[in-house]
């Protein structure tokens, strides 16, 4: 896979995000106040409540949710060891699925973390 798979998949969704946003903007604004408010820091961490998004997203078998909250782990200071662990126990909740969607979100987690972590040069 590309080393920027997750990345366009992102791509790929926002032009018909933003169409269907137009169409029904109070529902997405709507959708867009919950996304802020659910993902806040709170008691629990925005990072991990991002990883428990990017568990149920691997459940769901959804890649565009996949690489939205692993992006978002990432970015709230989620380390490769925590999601790796999250990800084993969505693999122990569902068996077989969580072998195939779980290492597709970890393979999206490395794709933002290298992006927002490059490793320096040698």
């Amino acid at each position: 896979m590309s080393d920027n798979h997750y990345h366009q998949i992102l791509t790929d969704l926002a032009e018909p995000a933003k169409d269907l946003r137009s169409q029904i903007p109070e529902v997405w604004r709507g959708f867009a106040e919950m996304h802020r408010a659910a993902l806040a820091d709170g008691t629990v961490s925005a990072a991990m409540k991002e990883m428990v998004a990017v568990a149920i997203a691997v459940a769901r078998e959804c890649d565009g949710c996949i690489a939205s909250h692993t992006r978002g782990a990432v970015r709230k200071g989620a380390t490769p060891e925590q999601m790796a662990e999250v990800l084993g126990v969505t693999v122990l909740m569902l068996g077989g699925p969580g072998t195939v969607y779980g290492p597709r979100a970890w393979e999206s987690f490395m794709e933002f973390h290298r992006a927002q972590h490059p490793s320096p040069a040698s």
